[in-house]
């Protein structure tokens, strides 16, 4: 049987890991609330993207001169290759989060039917990766999933960077974003995004919208400038959420986990109190037994 000095190391180091774990709690908690204030902040972001180009759209199609960077080349789904960036994690702790992203993207993926030599997998956070290729998929490249809020920005630039490149070196012509999508604190569901081509269907559902004044806005700078800004806008917004997004779920997956792993530390934590008082307790009761015994020696 376990000694006295033993249980107490255990009980101790129980209480300093539940310690550390209701941190975790608390840090995952607020992780979570500020990345979905953050995501929540790019609706009104979003809105006036989708005025901008209604205006820009309406206008150019109402004088019968589109411009110059017609979305028209975003809208072709013309054959080339398929690019999917799917969006893990950097740290652990986040119980089924890789796993379950992983299985929704394979799974998408084989739906598409592409040929190995047309598909070109982006895995964004180191977790990742291993889950991907267990399955027997190649990383074209893989990039760091950043660790705070403030890195996101930086991380949205870098990827329409990589973006733009892939699509006139790498001849990429299509690019779904996989990603898991935050319902509340403690519960998210794999989704995805199609970034290219742009939604024909999107478009002439902004262009066909009503404006809430009699007169629609002017430009006085060239339509294509105009627009290609306002979809560049559009993309980083579509990364943005995505970053957002998935590093909400992650601390949610991470906020269950800690709440497993606390409920594990308490019930061990009672085991090992209750050996320890129950050991205790047989170590005083031998003790008077001996000093009865030894009185009692001791009178005969």
């Amino acid at each position: 049987m376990a000694s006295l000095e033993f249980l107490q190391r255990q009980i101790h180091t129980a209480e300093e890991l539940k310690a550390v774990v209701k941190m975790m709690k608390v840090l995952a908690a607020v992780n979570i609330h500020q990345y979905e204030r953050a995501v929540t902040s790019l609706s009104e972001y979003t809105r006036t993207i989708k005025m901008g180009l209604h205006v820009v759209l309406k206008s150019t199609h109402t004088n019968g001169n589109l411009p110059k960077v017609d979305p028209h080349s975003l809208l072709t789904n013309s054959i080339g290759r398929c690019g999917v960036l799917i969006f893990g994690s950097e740290q652990g702790m986040c119980g089924q989060f890789n796993e379950q992203i992983s299985r929704y993207a394979i799974a998408e993926i084989e739906k598409l039917q592409i040929a190995a030599e047309q598909l070109a997998i982006f895995a964004i956070g180191s977790r990742l990766i291993p889950h991907l290729e267990s399955e027997g998929y190649q990383i074209e490249q893989d990039f760091a999933m950043p660790s705070s809020l403030s890195g996101i920005t930086s991380m949205v630039q870098e990827m329409l960077l990589h973006i733009a490149e892939w699509r006139d070196r790498q001849q990429i012509t299509k690019i779904i974003l996989f990603y898991n999508n935050l319902h509340s604190n403690t519960s998210y569901e794999p989704s995805q995004h199609l970034l290219l081509p742009l939604d024909r269907a999107w478009l002439q559902q902004i262009e066909n919208q009503e404006w809430r004044s009699r007169t629609i806005p002017m430009f006085t700078m060239p339509s294509d400038i105009l627009i290609s800004s306002l979809l560049r806008q559009y993309f980083f917004i579509s990364l943005y959420r995505a970053f957002g997004q998935s590093l909400a779920s992650e601390n949610a997956s991470r906020l269950v986990s800690m709440q497993v792993a606390e409920k594990n530390i308490e019930e061990r934590l009672t085991e090992f109190k209750g050996e320890f008082r129950q050991k205790r307790q047989s170590a005083i009761t031998g003790e008077l037994l001996e000093i009865i015994a030894g009185f009692e020696l001791s009178q005969g």
